[in-house]
């Protein structure tokens, strides 16, 4: 299905009976939110939003509710672009296999956007304050764009024209009102590190000159997959899309604005003064926290207009799993066999959603640098490792578990219990663990010591393992009159939560005191603030444990020493995930919205069909 609106998204999702529509009156405002992530949570299709209040767009959600849905959103081209795929890492293979790759779209690596004068998009005229004013949870800012496309240009050089093919896409949230943006003119734009709107950003700077940047919302929903795709550089985010869509990305060129897809149903086009910030949030983000109101650049708006029968799409982020997530699990579907040739010796690489995604990889390696000398110490796992952390978004991460699958092809990153048990039973505390500090993590992350300065650690492990979990609780001795709870979150690992407040330090003087018999079998001890919570299941233990902890600051270990400038301990490790003053609020729903929504799901209620 080559969709070209998302209306033809929304009539196609309806006939297959992928779609519910809600014809209740709600609010942007927290309630529609409150809607999408119940929605969500029962694995529920699309929702159509027919009647929200303050605007008269519909608009839709949960688009990507579930993989199989955003395979069904791409049936026609995944498997077309996944044999393409196929060919870009072996060549060859077409040789082999010339049937199956007989239908291989070999001009989908080359399918150009192409340049258009006009499209749907430009048929009306609209301002700001009569989009959809999205908001998901109580403190936010201000209103949100959740799904946008921003498309962005680089300045050209005297004498040359500016090319589609060095158009950036991307999806950084706007912020559509709120804080010192002046309405109806003025949006905040909350880009990152390693975000590719910041070269522009930066020649704008050296240019002396604003910037044009034009952020459009709906359309095929392979733009709106290809603004998150990880795409290695040299190939545009526009093409990809065009292979996704199964036709070329109309795109609308002008002197006066960047490009603009001539398809979509809204576009807000403006200019972008390097030299300027605004404040911008809060904003309840992916790793389950509202990221803070910080300085980011900002759009003075030119203008505002929509296609016919608009209808908004947007998505609600907040503390994984929700929609986003599909985005991970179907980029991994499509780029995880390209790992090998981009990554030398790493067979797998897994960011995991439930830890907000950039503060913890998995990743599966091998050792093959002396297999003859059989090594009892990471090698080329940490030249691998350097090189994970050395990859565009990647680079964020601040924990990277790294194992060497070369004997054991059973091990999948994936498979996020089976791995973590397989590195628990073989972490050497000695040689395994190695940190860099002072250095940079995700923007939204405020377990480090700062807007994106933090550090990181490899866990790398390999051979045969060195200790029998222990299964059971031990006997703690001496330090249960100091604990509230304690609580094994899996094999090896213990959650302790302090009946008093205590420092770091106080609390590993009782961990020190204890008999070492107590530690045989345990790997790690994550200090918390609920053992319980942490505990009950393992997307929990995944998201307290690395979210609230900055490794140089936060791990320390029994029997702990510096040797040649080299942490180690004879362990277990320690891992201080407690709450501290610098983090970020979590997200909590707002009580009365969730009193509204419950009386509109109850028996009889207009949504108790949906809720």
């Amino acid at each position: 299905m080559q969709y070209r609106s998302t209306r033809e998204v929304v009539e196609d999702l309806k006939r297959h009976g992928r779609l519910i529509e809600v014809d209740e009156p709600l609010s942007p405002h927290l309630e529609i939110a409150e809607v999408q992530r119940r929605v969500y949570a029962r694995g529920g299709p699309a929702v159509l939003f027919t009647r929200p209040l303050g605007t008269h767009f519909p608009m839709v959600s949960n688009l990507f509710g579930t993989l199989d849905q955003a395979r069904f959103l791409f049936r026609s081209t995944i498997e077309r672009v996944r044999r393409a795929i196929e060919l870009k890492i072996d060549p060859n293979a077409f040789f082999r296999a010339p049937l199956r790759y007989a239908g291989a779209p070999w001009t989908a690596w080359t399918m150009l956007p192409k340049s258009a004068r006009t499209g749907p998009v430009l048929s009306h005229a609209t301002s700001l304050s009569q989009l959809p004013q999205l908001v998901s949870w109580p403190d936010d800012g201000g209103a949100f764009v959740t799904l946008p496309q921003v498309l962005s240009q680089e300045l050209p050089s005297e004498g040359t024209r500016p090319s589609l093919q060095r158009c950036n896409l991307g999806m950084y949230r706007i912020q559509l009102s709120g804080n010192d943006y002046v309405p109806d003119q003025e949006i905040g734009l909350h880009y990152q590190l390693h975000r590719g709107i910041g070269v522009h950003h930066q020649r704008a700077l050296q240019r002396g000159a604003p910037f044009p940047v034009t952020i459009t919302v709906g359309g095929t929903p392979a733009m709106t997959l290809s603004a998150v795709m990880p795409l290695p550089e040299g190939l545009s985010e526009l093409t990809f899309a065009g292979a996704m869509a199964g036709h070329r990305i109309p795109m609308i060129e002008g002197a006066d604005h960047a490009p603009i897809y001539a398809d979509a149903d809204f576009a807000i086009c403006g200019l972008v003064d390097p030299t300027s910030l605004k404040p911008e949030g809060p904003f309840g983000d992916h790793l389950g926290y509202y990221a803070r109101q910080h300085p980011f650049p900002w759009m003075r708006v030119t203008r505002v207009s929509h296609r016919p029968g608009a209808i908004w799409p947007f998505t609600v982020v907040g503390r994984p799993p929700q929609e986003d997530t599909t985005f991970g699990a179907l980029i991994h579907e499509l780029t995880g066999p390209i790992i090998p040739t981009v990554l030398p010796g790493v067979r797998e690489v897994h960011a995991v959603d439930a830890a907000g995604v950039h503060p913890l990889l998995l990743a599966v390696g091998s050792e093959r640098y002396t297999p003859y000398a059989k090594p009892t110490r990471p090698q080329e796992l940490l030249t691998q490792a350097n090189a994970i952390l050395g990859q565009g978004q990647m680079s964020l991460a601040k924990y990277l578990f790294i194992a060497d699958g070369t004997y054991h092809p059973e091990l999948e990153a994936h498979d996020i219990q089976p791995f973590m048990h397989w590195m628990w039973e073989r972490l050497d505390f000695e040689s395994g663990l190695h940190f860099q500090t002072r250095t940079t993590i995700d923007t939204l992350d405020y377990s480090g010591e700062g807007l994106n300065r933090g550090s990181k650690v490899i866990f790398a492990a390999s051979g045969q393992p060195r200790r029998t979990l222990r299964t059971a609780l031990p006997d703690l001795g001496s330090l249960q009159s100091n604990i509230a709870d304690a609580r094994l979150c899996m094999a090896g690992v213990l959650a302790i939560e302090a009946k008093l407040e205590a420092t770091l330090d106080q609390l590993m003087t009782m961990l020190h005191a204890v008999d070492k018999t107590t530690w045989e079998g345990i790997a790690c001890v994550v200090l918390v603030d609920d053992a319980e919570f942490t505990a009950r299941n393992l997307n929990n233990f995944l998201w307290v444990t690395f979210t609230r902890s900055n490794p140089a600051t936060d791990i320390r270990g029994i029997g702990e020493r510096i040797e040649d400038k080299h942490w180690c301990c004879s362990g277990p490790i320690v891992i201080d995930a407690r709450r501290k003053p610098h983090h970020a609020p979590p997200l909590i729903e707002d009580p009365e919205t969730t009193l509204r929504i419950d009386a509109l799901a109850a028996r009889g209620g207009p949504l108790s069909k949906f809720l």
